[in-house]
């Protein structure tokens, strides 16, 4: 069973921070900490700084399919000891030398280790591998509101501040992009997105012209005989279209709910991937993730049945009860979803949750826990802030402009 964390009241104490400044005589994580405890010393709790750790992600999961590997092929020795397998050392192992798989994954594993625990050193002990970005913690949501929503330094283009996503959406690829670039990016994507928008214009004008029956007469002049006919078409066959909604109602929408509290699709997609792609009991664990809600294909339909009840309300009223009974089995079995299938737990409501101990930990890289490395103090919860370290001459630079 799948359990999820949520932590959608806990965001409301965290703050994305951006393109902190360099400063000589400290690193991130001390001026971003000294920034903090000068300009929010009642409201700040502690942070957390942000590695590039692309390339060690990169390598963590590549020594999690070696590892994967090698236990099928262990298990397939183990089920048949005469004969060992074997493996092929081309792309997907379709070509190339045909060596032992055990030990030709025993020594990939061997490699990548080494790989990884160099790389994963260079990353901790390199200042150059921390962005120029942390996660802010605040006491109060109060504290974290007025940091996200205000602008932190006279310069507009450092200390930017906004609201942190929840840690499983964090795209940390992203977060070692430097922030210019990003920009750029995105005044990319509004410039494509507007040339897009303009260009489809033109057919959307064309169509739109002829959204009326005095348009089609002007521009399809020979088809005025048959245009004449369409309002009369339409007034008789929508009503009488009425019977074959309620069918599609009752099959799709009825059955359809009914159907997801059986998760049929899912039961058979899971037997399809034990039989094919399963190759370990972690392979079938993966397997057996029930995952989130489809949004992509359960909305339109809520929507789709919502649009129905508009068009109908007026024409033929008979059709909304049995729409009012596919948005109330919809409640229910999602509810019941929610609850057993997911089994959410919901910690921020736990009234002995640990704030410091969970925010303190809640935005560090996945392929970085349980490990050992910067994690600064956190302020006590009395608001005996302690005295910020420095190395400064001067904390001018820290304060805002």
């Amino acid at each position: 069973m799948l359990r999820f964390v949520s932590t959608l009241p806990l965001l409301e104490h965290l703050v994305l921070v951006r393109n902190v400044p360099p400063y000589p005589d400290e690193s991130v994580s001390e001026h971003v900490e000294h920034f903090f405890c000068v300009n929010y010393p009642d409201h700040y709790l502690t942070h957390q700084i942000v590695y590039n750790a692309n390339k060690l992600a990169k390598l963590v999961e590549k020594k999690k399919s070696l590892q994967n590997w090698l236990v099928y092929y262990q298990n397939k020795y183990e089920k048949k000891p005469t004969k060992k397998p074997a493996t092929k050392t081309g792309f997907w192992g379709l070509w190339g030398n045909t060596v032992d798989a055990i030990d030709y994954y025993t020594n990939e594993i061997e490699k990548c280790s080494k790989e990884e625990a160099a790389e994963r050193e260079r990353v901790i002990s390199d200042p150059n591998a921390i962005v120029p970005a942390a996660f802010v913690s605040f006491k109060s949501r109060w504290g974290a509101a007025v940091c996200a929503q205000t602008q932190q330094s006279s310069d507009p283009t450092i200390w930017l501040t906004e609201w942190a996503s929840e840690p499983r959406d964090v795209y940390w690829n992203n977060l070692a992009i430097p922030y210019v670039k990003l920009s750029f990016r995105r005044m990319l994507m509004a410039v494509g997105l507007f040339f897009l928008t303009f260009f489809s214009m033109i057919p959307i004008a064309f169509v739109q012209s002829l959204a009326n029956i005095e348009g089609i007469e002007k521009v399809f002049p020979f088809l005025k005989s048959l245009i004449e006919m369409i309002p009369k078409t339409i007034g008789v066959s929508i009503p009488m279209k009425a019977t074959f909604f309620i069918t599609y109602i009752m099959v799709d929408g009825w059955a359809g709910i009914a159907a997801e509290i059986v998760r049929l699709v899912p039961l058979v997609m899971f037997h399809l991937k034990n039989t094919f792609l399963v190759k370990t009991d972690q392979d079938r664990e993966q397997a057996m993730d029930p995952g989130s809600f489809d949004f992509a294909t359960s909305e339109p339909r809520k929507q789709l049945y919502f649009l129905l009840g508009l068009v109908y309300s007026v024409i033929t009223p008979i059709l909304l009860p049995f729409i009012l009974v596919f948005f109330a089995f919809s409640y229910m079995v999602f509810r019941h979803q929610d609850a057993m299938v997911k089994d959410t737990v919901e910690r921020a409501t736990e009234p002995n949750l640990n704030l410091k101990a969970y925010l303190q930990d809640a935005y560090i890289h996945p392929i970085f826990k349980g490990g050992d490395f910067d994690r600064p103090a956190a302020v006590d919860e009395e608001g005996n802030n302690p005295l910020v370290l420095t190395k400064r001459s001067s904390q001018r630079g820290s304060q805002r402009g």
